[in-house]
């Protein structure tokens, strides 16, 4: 059974996935992982999701306030399943989760950042209602391997 658990960056359980995450995202990222590594740090994420499956940390997921885009906006972070438990919708459910939270938080509009070639989180992400936004914000802003998307419930 899945059990989701609401915590911030400071989880150990959180921390690996985290490291897990980062060492695909190493691979799959090639050159270009230091400039996307540089925006990922964890000091900022207080609020982050834990999904358990029989007891074992399986995936993981986080948002912060970005109020460069508007008071009512949060920044998507750190969405990772482990390999072997890929397909079985865990992250859908960290997602949804994670939007629930920073409704309730007052963050009803949504952003993220994913990578051009990172085709199963766009798929994921698309599925759960997101739209490409019309230009890339912030950092990302001109960066021909990011893709951003948006999603609100307004």
């Amino acid at each position: 059974m899945l059990h989701l658990t609401r915590t911030d960056a400071q989880n150990p359980d959180f921390r690996r996935l985290v490291a897990e995450l980062d060492a695909y995202l190493r691979v799959k990222d090639g050159a270009d992982h230091a400039f996307y590594a540089q925006f990922n740090g964890l000091a900022q994420i207080n609020h982050a999701v834990v999904a358990y499956w029989q007891g074992q940390p399986v995936g993981c997921g986080a948002f912060k306030p970005l109020p460069t885009l508007g008071p009512a906006t949060a920044e998507i972070k750190r969405m990772f399943v482990v390999p072997e438990q890929r397909g079985r919708a865990i992250g859908g459910v960290v997602l949804a989760e994670l939007e629930r939270w920073a409704t309730e938080l007052g963050y009803p509009h949504w952003v993220l950042e994913t990578g051009t070639g990172q085709t199963e989180a766009l798929r994921l992400y698309q599925k759960a209602g997101y739209t490409v936004m019309p230009h890339n914000y912030g950092q990302y802003a001109g960066v021909a391997g990011s893709v951003c998307l948006e999603k609100s419930l307004t």
